[in-house]
């Protein structure tokens, strides 16, 4: 046993802490097989991986390491869990109950759960370079570094994960790292799921589908989290397969709508594209790049994943011109979100407020307000059509609301209790542009009962 390893980290009668457990046995297993653990990843192959396991084994046996509450089996699992993956945040990636894993500090991680709970981890970090450490790995499955001179880190770990972290030089030193990761749309969710998790009625979802099925565009807008990104994959997978979908997205792909048979021959028609970074700007390719892409691909209908800059004015120039266009943004309300629009579409022309007011409201008609309230439930707060009346003036009409009749806390937990309420139907003029559209006379007559 290395004598010079401090003691203090020992517990009595000859059983040691896990921190000490680690440290011991990755220094034998660098020095020893350093190639195979450097090409050891969180989901290389399983006989690398059984090897490792019986290094590891080998030489805790041979040391005569225990560690308390841990059997010899169950300390393997946890010294390989660290050594090559990512410690115990490894346990929560690949889960389809967990929304968001958030370190506050490397002794305080909090899980958000599907169903809204928020729960401490099951286990924390040793100490604040534990946590350093096993974050920066990884950050480095995708090839993001994190150091001083980039204390802040943004991106993605993989087509459904983003991450962004904070280092030291912007946090105290003793909090070690903060991290907050998002599994975006963990769940696959269909028209019965936001129903019966009281997310729309069933009313409004289906009011959504056959518009945006009939060439209706619409953004989804809300905070962070409140569900804008499940929302959207889901009306983009009820368009017929014969219909071409061209999606845009940043970064990294998170949606996956492609459907293939039980022969796994395509049978949908599905482009799907991201945006690409690089420190030559002349090789970067933007949203606003894609989208000027898209409209050559003869799509019918177009998913901008976000707007958030100058690509908003070419979404709102494509929904304009005859494509059905599916964006999100960040508002705090149905009528807030044009003027969200309008603020981002000045970043590529410094235009008149009311001319680029008009322009947006008549590419997106239709708006939808979703917020996570504060019993941590998602809710569709508000549906609103913007009519344009023949003298030019816009009018926004609410389609659907959800009403809070009641809000309260018991046994210390939030309760909210409230209705989906149908408050209008849609306009003459958004009638008569889904007829011409092809939308059937008995599907219109449902939708205005």
């Amino acid at each position: 046993m290395n004598k010079f390893i401090s003691r203090e980290l020992c517990s009595v009668n000859d059983k040691y802490s896990f921190e000490y457990a680690l440290n011991m046995v990755q220094k034998y297993i660098s020095s020893k097989f350093s190639s195979l653990l450097h090409e050891e990843h969180g989901n290389s192959d399983s006989s690398k991986k059984a090897q490792i396991k019986s290094y590891i084994q080998k030489y805790i046996y041979d040391s005569k390491i225990h560690v308390e509450g841990l059997s010899q089996e169950e300390l393997v699992s946890k010294l390989y869990r660290d050594m090559s993956e990512f410690g115990f945040i490894t346990d929560y990636l690949d889960r389809s109950d967990i929304e968001e894993i958030n370190t506050n500090a490397w002794d305080d991680t909090k899980i958000t759960y599907t169903n809204g709970d928020i729960l401490p981890s099951k286990e924390n970090f040793l100490s604040p370079k534990h946590a350093e450490d096993i974050i920066k790995k990884l950050l480095r499955q995708s090839n993001m570094i994190l150091d001083m001179s980039q204390p802040i880190v943004r991106g993605h770990l993989s087509k459904n994960i983003r991450i962004t972290v904070l280092g030291r030089g912007v946090i105290d030193d003793d909090i070690g790292v903060v991290a907050s990761i998002r599994i975006v749309n963990p769940q696959k969710l269909d028209k019965e799921d936001f129903v019966n998790k009281e997310t729309f009625s069933k009313e409004m979802i289906d009011t959504l589908e056959v518009l945006f099925r009939y060439g209706i565009s619409m953004c989804i807008t809300g905070a962070t989290s409140s569900g804008k990104t499940t929302v959207m994959s889901w009306l983009l997978g009820t368009i017929p397969d014969n219909k071409r979908i061209f999606t845009i997205e940043n970064n990294v792909r998170e949606f996956d709508l492609v459907k293939k048979d039980e022969n796994g021959k395509v049978i949908n028609n599905v482009i799907h594209t991201v945006t690409r970074y690089s420190e030559d700007e002349s090789k970067s390719i933007d949203q606003e790049k894609l989208l000027e892409t898209a409209l050559t691909s003869n799509p019918d209908y177009i998913c901008v994943g976000e707007m958030k800059g100058s690509e908003s004015f070419s979404a709102q120039e494509a929904a304009r011109t005859g494509h059905t266009v599916i964006s999100t943004t960040h508002a705090n309300s149905c009528e807030a979100t044009y003027s969200r629009m309008v603020t981002l579409c000045k970043t590529k022309y410094d235009m008149n407020d009311k001319t680029l007011y008009d322009m947006v409201t008549e590419a997106f008609p239709i708006v939808v307000f979703l917020k996570k309230l504060e019993d941590n439930t998602r809710k569709a707060m508000e549906i609103t059509e913007c009519i344009i009346n023949n003298n030019g003036e816009r009018e926004l009409r609410t389609l659907f609301k959800y009403e809070i009749l009641e809000s309260k806390i018991e046994n210390g937990k939030p309760i909210i209790k409230g209705q989906f309420k149908k408050v209008n139907n849609i306009s003459e003029k958004l009638i008569k542009r889904l007829l011409e559209n092809g939308m059937p006379k008995q599907e219109l007559d449902k939708l205005l009962i």
